[in-house]
């Protein structure tokens, strides 16, 4: 096995290994979308709960349930374990959405540390595993990390910095996917486009990376000119 999917396994045990202390919780929310057998499922071990419940969880809005920070919470693991194996049967980039409604980073210090460790390893198990094995896109494991974190350019840098294959065959897709129909110049990552990621992908793609891209829309003077005033248009506060 590679060694970056080994070290995303262990990212991903050791999430389960600091929620594991969680108190007994009883569950409740909206009862005319679920019943007691939802809540007494939910109130028991997180493992024992079903994909069906969990993906509920990772969608709905917070106020379909009642403590809903601590609910998300002890949930968490299963649910980044679902959208890190493609198992999680609603899109991931409501994740970090829920997570910044559910305050992850006042979670206790060892749930917050294990989460913090999490985004870059499955960041690059993603990119060290190519495109067409690997259970969802650069693009979208790049919007869960850059909204749950509020950052984008660690993320960007770690890309720069792995030199293979399967990374360029992202980058390619990545590309080829923001250019299509102009979308970056005006790029919103998240489920509710929380973070606006045009500028420092601009930057990132004709500087950093820019030998590593066979893109001739790049190579274009007009179309690049065209990019990059209706990323200014877009948003008129950016230099």
């Amino acid at each position: 096995m590679d060694p970056a999917q080994q070290q995303l396994i262990a990212a991903l045990d050791a999430l389960d290994l600091a929620f594991v202390d969680e108190e007994p919780f009883t569950a409740g929310g909206c009862t005319y979308c679920y019943g007691e057998e939802n809540f007494a499922e939910l109130s028991g071990p997180p493992h024992l709960v079903s994909e069906d419940m969990i993906s509920a969880v990772a969608f709905e809005v917070d106020d379909h349930w009642h403590d809903f920070p601590r609910l998300y919470r002890r949930l968490t693991p299963r649910i980044l374990r679902a959208a890190a194996t493609d198992t999680l049967h609603v899109d991931v980039e409501v994740i970090p959405s829920r997570l910044l409604r559910a305050a992850w980073t006042t979670w206790p210090p060892a749930q917050a540390a294990a989460l913090r460790d999490f985004w870059p390893t499955w960041w690059r198990a993603t990119l060290h595993t190519h495109p067409d094995a690997a259970p969802i896109s650069a693009r979208e494991v790049l919007s869960v990390i850059t909204v749950a974190t509020g950052t984008l350019r660690p993320w960007l840098d770690i890309w720069t910095s792995i030199w293979t294959a399967s990374a360029d065959a992202h980058l390619a897709e990545f590309v080829d996917d923001v250019l299509v129909e102009s979308e970056i110049t005006d790029l919103e990552m998240g489920f509710y486009g929380e973070y606006h990621a045009t500028a420092e992908l601009m930057d990132w793609l004709l500087t950093d990376i820019r030998d590593r891209v066979h893109e001739p829309r790049l190579d274009d003077p007009d179309h690049l000119d065209f990019l990059l005033t209706e990323a200014r248009a877009a948003r008129p506060d950016t230099p």
